[in-house]
């Protein structure tokens, strides 16, 4: 049996493993704003921003604001693009880890962004998600 192309796949009655090989092409604005949920469907935030490689042109980080009230207080955490799953279905990411877990991730100040680019803050990132694998942070 021929599957449609991808722009005629319906997410409401495609299988999930039918969509996954398939490639969304979404603008950021569209992104922007959507909530990050764990598979608890506990909110972790939302996408505040991301930030793209200019010479490969691929997403490193979703920028996630958590905490705060009408944006003043708030943190923000470059979440690994490769830890993020998007659910087109419920128009949110999703992020394997449990609520508390991402207080005590690297985060930021809206005014004070890291250098993204710098090797030792970069390695400090993903070693941080690639730690809850080994029981820092039970995968959800």
């Amino acid at each position: 049996m021929t599957q449609p192309p991808p722009s005629q796949l319906d997410p409401r009655t495609t299988s999930r493993s039918a969509r996954e090989n398939k490639a969304l092409m979404l603008s950021s604005s569209t992104l922007t704003g959507d909530d990050v949920c764990n598979r608890r469907g506990e909110n972790l935030g939302h996408i505040k921003d991301f930030v793209i490689d200019t010479g490969s042109g691929q997403i490193h980080y979703a920028v996630m604001s958590c905490g705060g009230f009408l944006g003043m207080g708030d943190r923000l955490f470059a979440i690994p693009w490769k830890e993020l799953e998007l659910d087109p279905e419920k128009r949110c990411f999703l992020l394997d880890v449990r609520a508390e877990w991402i207080q005590n991730a690297p985060g930021f100040d809206k005014d004070e962004w890291p250098d993204m680019t710098d090797q030792e803050w970069a390695s400090n990132v993903a070693s941080y998600y690639r730690n809850r694998d080994n029981g820092a942070a039970p995968r959800m």
